[in-house]
């Protein structure tokens, strides 16, 4: 059984788009492959968190996680902190990583971009996320486009590594989604929906409201013409909402398209608020229940000390093939 690793950073409550791109379809891989999906609260930090807001939101992502269909029993579930390899790790592959390959990180350019001081962990945190992959011996890493780049240094570093040290690392392949990796900002149709986004309106999180997703659903941007047909390049709006309604529904969107002939958008943001609502009503319900019990911690230690077990494996390789400490049999 091939090896699957992915992250999420806990700086916000997750997006429809994160849930349609990301979770949504670890739930189908855990049937399939030794997955292993971690809080990345490590990454978070690289910029300023209140401590509080942190830990509410790493506990919340976990539980969400859960709620929408992980099974600790197939997957393994934990927060990168509690796993003190990882760290120890990305301070290996720092020492290997160079400077100018870390600046030219599109990441680091856009968040460094006006700002008079970044901190060195944003320079740096590449090095953490390929520690996360190479730890577990992942052979694909589900991602979005926006970290294509990452985790094509990623692979430089692991066989910069084998090269130089000990070929003990396995290269990861990217893992694309071909549906849904891409959902769009609501209120800006050709930017991907973010829940950093300074515009509340642009996203939905998987924790609102009904009457906040009505509201949202009822505000999204779309065209003029009032036809309900997809066109990604003339009608970015409507075909973002469209894909949304299709990959939640499991309809394809020509006979979605079939259904509102002769309806306006006004219709059809109804009933796609409707599905969206159905979507996360059960999620939300259970979302509540784990974060008020203890079922969730112990799912989180289990998680953390398999993780753990499997992390130092390799972290001992690294530390004997770089002449680290004294050798370890």
């Amino acid at each position: 059984m091939k090896t699957i690793f992915s992250g999420i950073q806990p700086s916000g409550v997750i997006t429809l788009g994160n849930y349609i791109g990301a979770i949504s379809q670890f739930i189908e891989l855990q049937n399939d492959y030794d997955c292993y999906f971690s809080i990345v609260d490590q990454h978070a930090i690289t910029v300023p968190q209140d401590k509080l807001t942190l830990r509410k939101n790493i506990r919340t992502l976990a539980a969400l996680y859960i709620a929408a269909g992980l099974d600790p029993d197939k997957a393994t579930l934990f927060i990168q902190s509690e796993v003190p390899a990882h760290a120890q790790a990305a301070w290996m592959l720092q020492c290997i990583a160079y400077i100018g390959e870390l600046e030219r990180m599109t990441q680091f350019k856009d968040k460094s971009t006006g700002k008079e001081a970044v901190s060195a962990g944003l320079l740096t945190y590449p090095p953490l996320m390929a520690a996360d992959i190479l730890l577990y011996g992942a052979d694909l890493v589900p991602v979005g486009e926006d970290q294509k780049q990452h985790l094509e240094l990623t692979r430089d570093l692991a066989e910069r590594f084998n090269n130089r040290y000990n070929d003990i690392f396995t290269i990861p392949e990217v893992r694309i989604p071909k549906v849904g990796a891409r959902i769009m900002s609501l209120q800006e149709p050709t930017k991907k929906m973010s829940k950093s986004d300074a515009n509340q309106r642009a996203f939905i999180t998987l924790l609102d409201e009904p009457k906040q997703i009505e509201k949202k659903i009822k505000s999204a941007v779309t065209d003029s013409d009032g036809i309900v047909k997809f066109d990604r390049e003339n009608k970015p709006g409507i075909s973002n909402l469209l894909s949304i309604y299709s990959i939640l529904e499991n309809k394809s969107v020509e006979d979605i398209e079939l259904s509102y002939e002769g309806k306006g958008y006004g219709d059809f943001k109804a009933d796609l608020a409707e599905v969206v609502i159905n979507t996360l009503s059960p999620i939300q319900e259970r979302c509540k229940n784990l974060l008020e019990s203890q079922e969730l911690d112990d799912i989180l230690d289990a998680g953390a000390e398999k993780a753990a077990a499997k992390a130092n494996k390799m972290l001992k390789k690294m530390e004997n093939a770089m002449g680290l400490g004294r050798k370890r049999r």
